[in-house]
């Protein structure tokens, strides 16, 4: 009975030294789990969610799938004139913080939060996420809600004065595509740290392992509420991933300043079933690879670009009230394109389909052994850029291809057929200088970008320049900051104004909106022109750049991606973008070139590609196969 009794206690020890000794590292692989929101969208409701996780826990979980992540307005009622963007239906309590939706979440009732549900979900062995937005309600604001000092218990009071919410709030840094629904807090004041500990805090004694703090990046970029963040979930005992969303116009050079603070960050736009959003994906997930930010230093352990949620299975639409209806518009070649660049990539793979209607074929694609071999474990991630191609159409090269992941906008020069591209970057980027002050006519100033020196008889890239509508008000708390600062005016309408950041967070899409939007008072439309020549933006805090481009195709063509595995075999993938069957040839040698010290080198590599299952026998000089429109094939070579 003694020996038995030891040696319990000694199974009970290593255990717990196992999860310490594993939770010393967050996100030691790309996170993978389920998402609701391309199932649900916002409407999830407390029901639905523990079936869905009763489902993930006992199909998904031995892959791997850990996380069950509630998406966005949890805490919002679920009724008659309730959407993604209305204001006064959210539940909040009495210091300002969302709390869920006792309609939806009745396990909540009491002060319970997430209590109930997470210790449910933690019984499965899956961990609890949820969705947040940046900064504070405007519900909060307009009811001037006190701030909770978690150190007292009480109110939060500095200087000899009680602080609320309209203390903290920056009206005119709401989040640029939920205008009614939050905003910035100000991160220098105590008070507005006093808020986000206190949420953060909360959350944890919920038993939340997950945050995805959505607003926050790319163009919607708060440096100040991702740094106090991160150093509140430092502090906790609980340990809580990070995520940051959603992340488009994100470039390497902006994400470096923040990946030391987050465990995942979105490098793209909403993902959704298109073939569109797809090729979206493959030129920024190339730039992130070659900056070598593919699993770098992050919050407690390591930080992830991610590629965005996996729209697979049953689904709903984007700002949909209604939950899953209709089946995913990918078809097999485009899913099984887009699973393959997610592993090879090393993305998070989070789940958006209704697992409570998985069927065989998503499931295979989701639980392949070798896919999640590669998206865990291999190294050396990259594209490979030396194949080449015969189509029935005809040849098409990688130069064909077109930036689609950035959000940007074709501004058609007056005097070219090229296109000018707005983007956006970190200001102590070099791209971000070259704008100046210049008098083209009598009547108006105007901000112009360098000319392109490739094309000395293009017209500059010009706007029209005017105090700013914000500056104009009288009655602004925060007029004094925005001295200095102008509206930049389409060249060709005088009520339309360049803007920073989008309405919408489509990836696909992004290309069909404008950066000009009606002129109001708000401060992604105020741009000041910094002494270096750079073009700062008020509500990002980022700057604008520009390129010239000739249009070419943007969705055909042929890619590649190689990563090395565990045991030393080769994996390498081509990505038929093309409207029809493609051949893709990629030599050995470059492949040696590619990964030195690899053994395929070697004499003699063995390959099989995984989708067909094929036996490709002893490579010689190269690999060759044929792909089909939109599709791809995953090769495994073993050398010796």
């Amino acid at each position: 009975m003694k020996i038995f009794f030891v040696f319990s206690f000694l199974c009970f020890f290593l255990g717990v030294l196992s999860r310490r000794v594993s939770s010393q590292e967050h996100a030691s692989t790309p996170p993978r789990g389920w998402n609701s929101y391309d199932s649900f969208c916002w409407t999830i409701s407390e029901e639905e969610y523990l079936q869905s996780a009763e489902i993930i826990s006992l199909q998904l979980l031995p892959h791997g799938y850990e996380y069950a992540v509630v998406d966005y307005l949890w805490y919002r009622r679920k009724v008659p004139g309730a959407y993604v963007d209305s204001l006064g239906f959210d539940v909040i309590d009495k210091w300002g913080r969302p709390i869920p939706d006792p309609g939806r979440w009745p396990s909540s009732k009491g002060g319970k939060g997430f209590t109930e549900v997470a210790a449910k979900v933690h019984q499965m062995g899956l961990k609890f996420g949820i969705h947040l937005m940046r900064g504070i309600s405007t519900q909060a604001v307009n009811a001037n809600t006190p701030i909770l000092d978690t150190t007292k218990g009480t109110a939060y009071k500095e200087s000899g004065r009680t602080w609320t919410a309209k203390d903290i709030g920056i009206t005119e840094r709401r989040c640029a595509w939920m205008q009614n629904g939050f905003m910035s807090v100000n991160t220098t004041l105590g008070a507005g740290k006093a808020f986000l500990r206190s949420l953060y805090q909360q959350y944890a004694e919920w038993g939340v392992d997950f945050v995805k703090n959505d607003c926050v990046f790319g163009e919607d970029i708060d440096v100040g509420e991702v740094s106090v963040v991160s150093e509140v979930l430092k502090q906790l005992d609980h340990p809580v991933l990070y995520s940051l969303s959603p992340g488009t116009r994100v470039t390497p050079t902006l994400a470096k300043d923040l990946t030391g603070s987050v465990n995942m960050y979105r490098i793209t736009g909403d993902d959704w079933d298109t073939w569109g959003d797809v090729v979206a994906h493959f030129d920024v997930t190339r730039d992130f690879a070659a900056a070598n930010m593919i699993g770098a230093n992050g919050l407690l352990g390591k930080s992830w670009p991610d590629l965005d949620m996996l729209p697979l299975g049953w689904l709903t639409d984007p700002g949909s009230n209604d939950g899953p209806h209709r089946q995913t518009r990918l078809n097999l070649e485009e899913q099984r394109t887009q699973m393959t660049l997610w592993s090879m990539a090393k993305s998070p793979l989070m789940f958006g389909g209704d697992v409570r209607k998985l069927d065989d074929t998503t499931t295979s694609l989701l639980t392949n052994p070798t896919l999640l071999e590669i998206n865990s474990f291999s190294s050396n991630n990259k594209e490979f850029p030396y194949v080449s191609s015969t189509s029935s159409k005809r040849d098409f090269k990688n130069d064909d291809l077109v930036d689609t992941w950035q959000s940007r906008r074709q501004l058609k020069s007056l005097k070219t057929s090229d296109s000018h591209v707005l983007g956006l970057t970190s200001c102590a980027d070099e791209k971000a200088i070259g704008w100046s002050t210049k008098a083209l006519d009598q009547d108006l100033e105007h901000i112009c970008w360098k000319e392109n020196s490739r094309k000395k008889h293009q017209a500059p890239f010009c706007l029209n320049k005017r105090e700013s509508l914000l500056a104009l008000e009288e009655d602004i708390m925060y007029k004094q900051q925005y001295q200095g600062k102008v509206n930049l005016l389409a060249s060709d309408r005088e009520d339309m104004c360049l803007h920073a950041s989008p309405k919408r967070k489509l990836t696909s899409k992004e290309l069909k909106r404008g950066f000009f939007s009606p002129c109001r008072w708000d401060a992604n439309q105020m741009w000041e022109l910094n002494p270096n020549g750079t073009l700062a933006n008020s509500y990002s805090g980022l700057c604008a750049t520009v390129n010239s481009f000739e249009a070419k195709a943007n969705s055909e063509g042929v890619r590649a991606w190689i990563a090395t595995g565990r045991q030393g075999e080769i994996y390498i993938t081509f990505f038929n973008l093309n409207s029809a069957k493609t051949t893709i040839t990629a030599q050995k040698s470059d492949l040696a070139k590619a990964l030195p010290g690899s053994r395929v080198t070697a004499a003699s590599c063995k390959a099989t590609e995984v989708w067909s299952g094929q036996d490709l026998g002893i490579i010689d000089q190269s690999i060759s196969f044929g792909v089909e429109t939109h599709g791809t094939a995953l090769f495994v070579l073993r050398c010796s």
